[in-house]
């Protein structure tokens, strides 16, 4: 399988958008909760926005110029981390596209982009729960160790 790895445009909002939508349908099936209420036109809407204005950054996979899978990042500084930090925001890979590759390369260019904007280090979260033990064993394999913690959320 041929797939390609790009930094994604405004143009892309559209698509990154649905598989937001499937990412959090996704969570919210496994954990029987309903955590988020994502609205397609207003998460493209958003998307863009933010994409244009470069306080999110997304990586697109494509198998065949169609879209497959993205990992949505931002900047932030930790003091515990010794200064700025990226964060994986979203990461989804459809599952008819799981296992063969795309994941791991898109985590190869996350690395890529933090060695390019300085970040010390990249932070993703995976609910503690073992319906997500293949996303763990994936990240863990991917170069990344347990931190400690669960996220958690308030309302500004």
């Amino acid at each position: 399988m041929h797939y390609e790895i790009t930094q994604a445009s405004t143009t892309d909002a559209q698509a990154i958008a649905g598989m937001a939508v499937a990412l959090t349908e996704e969570i919210s099936r496994r954990m029987g909760v309903q955590h988020f209420d994502l609205d397609l036109d207003g998460t493209a809407a958003l998307c863009a926005r933010t994409l244009a204005e470069g306080s999110y950054t997304a990586l697109l996979a494509t198998v065949d110029e169609r879209p497959v899978g993205f990992v949505g990042l931002s900047q932030g500084c930790a003091l515990y981390a010794g200064g700025a930090i990226g964060t994986m925001q979203e990461f989804y890979v459809a599952p008819d596209f799981r296992s063969g590759g795309i994941g791991a390369a898109l985590i190869d260019a996350v690395k890529a982009q933090a060695r390019a904007r300085g970040w010390r280090r990249i932070e993703v979260c995976t609910p503690p729960l073992p319906e997500f033990d293949a996303s763990l064993r994936f990240y863990i394999r991917e170069g990344f160790e347990i931190s400690g913690g669960r996220k958690l959320k308030a309302i500004a």
